[in-house]
């Protein structure tokens, strides 16, 4: 008989006939693997893990191999277990609504999605429905087959069947003779694959909402609908999902902000641009107080620059030819060109070559608080989160070679002093690295590559911050390192930033006079600590579900007489609270006072100081918290001294 010798993960090998499935194999080593297998992993016997692949269960093996059987264990199951639950959908929307045209189903994050061109929109009954049939699939346990067509025959199928985006497909992507098809019943879906052996796995599954979604994400094409589903191996897994879902909507800042009036998005004055109302400005105001002190304690130097400067520089700096569609159009200006500014780079290397620098100048720090404008299409604008105008907390260094190993740490360190001071104690850390297969990507020589990612290497080593290396994900003037803060629900939040550059510097010509006396260029490094402000205030509103710490509460205490005889002596504590430095505000109005912490509650006002005859006779305040609730009688000045002191320490409990 001929026969084949698979070894598996521990090592040991075992001789099968020619054509043995993964999942005859996993039966031969104990049922309760063949009863949990969902897809295997398969490489050559011998050599690299360069022709690995991801196989059906029932793929024939047709040569020696290294066999892994995969099951919920495994995280790559769990893309291929969702791509399944991908055709779960389309099967279940097919038997409802056998007239759509099928578009793309790829697995996500937290699930997958399908495409769909319908003419009526799909309402949330229709989603109940698709949900209930695709339990009734699920049920019966109807096996993902592969098949193999030629390319003409597939193409004819697709053509009787009226599903020209399919076509599309095939006459793009296939390039063998013979095309891969997955079948679910009466669906069947042009697929590489892999899939599970069958649907009746697929049981932790919700579907979610529908979006609208061009063909090929290029706008002009037809305007598909996308549903979107959760999906988890158990259900446990599921609940917890739905429920961080529902926690980060609670959350919100898009809800939040208006609520508290903190800020808005004007329609009157476009989308993606931002107005901050005085509570989120007095916000803003503290966060930026914060930074600059920062900044000049660590040997910074603040700087502005103009919103708008000529084209030419632009072309300079090279942001015409690789970030064009970012940028909003040009103006003329007396026959020239002007440019609203998307980044505040080329304004501190204006700064820097404004006179001929000398090595004992360097470092030289600058940093500015500066508003960039960046073209983002209507459709991926989100709050704070992705805006057209927006502040960076900017800085460029420049520095000699020597000198960039110290920089970056006192970097590093800043960007950890910043999240401790406003409440984060969670992060990751990425080092962004070239791709070595293809140099001819990235600006700079192999030395000054390896110079500069040996510099990053080292010093988040020599902190000991743990890492994780992203080749390939530099971008092409340089490495950079990104630190991710963690918020209060375990979400990560791309913010901070520490970039070198060997673009700039050159373009530009920058140079410094050595001890040497030559003339030498300069290293530089982009920083950037919240990325921009408004981003970093809407991660703060919604890690803190918009009840600042009270060191940035817009108002820090709210004072409520219990009726109008007491006015008098609600004023005055209110003003010996402002007197000291602090935010406080009176609620005088003709309201019963549980109505007043009511609104104070909701406003999220940290302390409330309701005040009565007994309170004005003892000259006391009567302290309730907002989450801690009701502290009783204090002393005033007792109160007072006790919020200072929380205040200028900046606790963020």
């Amino acid at each position: 008989m001929d026969t084949i010798r698979i070894t598996l993960p521990d090592g040991s090998t075992q001789q099968v006939p020619r054509g043995s499935t993964a999942a005859e194999i996993a039966r031969r080593i104990s049922p309760r693997l063949a009863e949990e297998a969902l897809v295997a992993r398969v490489s050559p016997a011998l050599g690299s893990a360069d022709g690995e692949e991801l196989v059906d269960l029932r793929r024939p093996l047709e040569q020696d191999s290294r066999l892994a059987i995969l099951t919920e264990k495994d995280p790559p199951a769990l893309e291929i277990f969702r791509h399944s639950a991908a055709h779960l959908l389309a099967a279940a929307v097919l038997e409802l609504f056998p007239d759509v045209k099928l578009g793309v189903g790829p697995p996500i994050e937290y699930g997958f999605f399908y495409e769909f061109l319908r003419d009526q929109r799909f309402t949330p009954e229709d989603l109940e429905r698709i949900e209930a049939k695709m339990r009734e699939l699920a049920a019966q346990n109807i096996p993902n087959e592969r098949k193999l067509l030629p390319k003409a025959e597939a193409l004819e199928l697709y053509r009787k069947w009226g599903q020209g985006f399919k076509c599309e497909l095939v006459e793009e992507k296939a390039n063998e003779p013979m095309v891969s098809f997955y079948t679910t019943g009466k669906f069947i879906d042009f697929c590489r694959g892999p899939h599970i052996p069958s649907t009746g796995r697929i049981r932790a599954f919700k579907l979610m909402n529908v979006a609208g979604a061009y063909w090929k994400g290029e706008e002009g094409n037809p305007q598909m609908q996308r549903i979107y589903g959760a999906c988890f191996f158990t259900q446990a897994e599921l609940d917890d999902y739905l429920h961080r879902l529902e926690e980060a909507r609670r959350r919100d800042h898009r809800r939040l902000g208006p609520e508290l009036d903190l800020f808005s998005i004007q329609e009157e004055a476009g989308p993606g641009l931002i107005f901050w109302h005085p509570k989120g400005g007095l916000v803003r105001k503290l966060m930026e107080d914060w930074l600059r002190e920062e900044l000049l304690r660590r040997g910074y130097q603040l700087v502005f620059t103009p919103h708008i400067m000529r084209l030419d520089l632009w072309k300079t700096s090279g942001h015409t030819n690789f970030y064009r569609e970012n940028m909003f159009g040009p103006m003329e200006v007396e026959k020239a060109d002007y440019q609203l500014k998307p980044m505040n780079c080329p304004g501190h290397i204006l700064i820097y070559k404004s006179r001929l620098r000398s090595y004992r100048e360097l470092p030289i720090r600058l940093a500015e608080l500066g508003t960039v404008y960046r073209y983002e299409r209507s459709g991926v604008l989100h709050g704070l989160l992705r805006v057209r105008g927006f502040t960076q907390d900017d800085a460029h260094i420049f520095c000699m070679p020597e000198q960039i190993e110290s920089e970056i740490e006192a970097c590093v360190d800043f960007a950890f002093a910043l999240l401790r001071t406003f409440g984060f104690d969670r992060y990751e850390v990425e080092l962004s690295a070239r791709d070595p297969a293809h140099p001819e990507s990235y600006a700079g020589t192999a030395e000054d590559w390896a110079r500069a990612e040996g510099a990053l290497v080292n010093t988040l080593e020599r902190m000991k911050i743990p890492f994780k290396k992203m080749e390939g994900e530099a971008v092409f003037y340089g490495p950079k390192i990104d630190v991710k803060l963690v918020d209060a629900i375990g979400r990560p939040w791309q913010l901070t930033t520490v970039q070198f550059d060997f673009n700039l510097p050159l373009r530009f010509g920058l140079e410094y006079v050595g001890e040497d006396g030559g003339r030498h260029q300069p290293l530089m490094v982009h920083r950037a600590l919240w990325g921009s402000i408004e981003r970093f205030f809407g991660v703060l509103i919604e890690h803190y579900t918009g009840a600042f710490p009270v060191w940035l509460a817009p108002v820090q205490a709210e004072v409520l007489p219990v009726s109008e005889k007491f006015t008098d002596y609600a004023r005055k504590v209110t003003d010996k609270l402002i007197a000291a430095g602090l935010r406080a505000h009176l609620d005088d109005r003709n309201e019963k006072v549980q109505a007043k912490i009511r609104d104070a509650q909701l406003q999220k006002v940290p302390y409330m100081l309701v005040v009565g005859g007994k309170e004005a006779q003892a000259g006391t305040v009567s302290v309730r918290h907002r989450s801690k609730g009701d502290f009783g009688p204090k002393p005033f000045d007792e109160f007072l001294a006790d919020l200072r002191r929380e205040v200028d320490a900046r606790v963020t409990t």
